[in-house]
């Protein structure tokens, strides 16, 4: 499999799962204090969209590059 390949594969499967869960969270270490023996941390959880056109961009492009890549 060459390098073309495994990229339209990669954006195929990008293109799906942003389609498919419109998005990713993740959990970001906001503050930290030390005090003495006590450690305080505030963790806040971030939700990034991800547009519909770029999941069906990504997916077309994908796809392109699949049936184009010939030898």
């Amino acid at each position: 499999m060459n390098a073309v390949r495994l990229l339209a594969i990669a954006l195929i499967v990008g293109g799906i799962l942003g389609l498919g869960y419109g998005g990713f969270s993740y959990t970001k270490e906001m503050h930290t204090a030390d005090i003495g023996p006590m450690h305080i941390a505030i963790a806040e959880k971030q939700h990034v969209n991800v547009p519909m056109w770029a999941g069906i961009a990504s997916l077309v492009a994908g796809v392109l590059l699949l049936t184009t890549s010939r030898k």
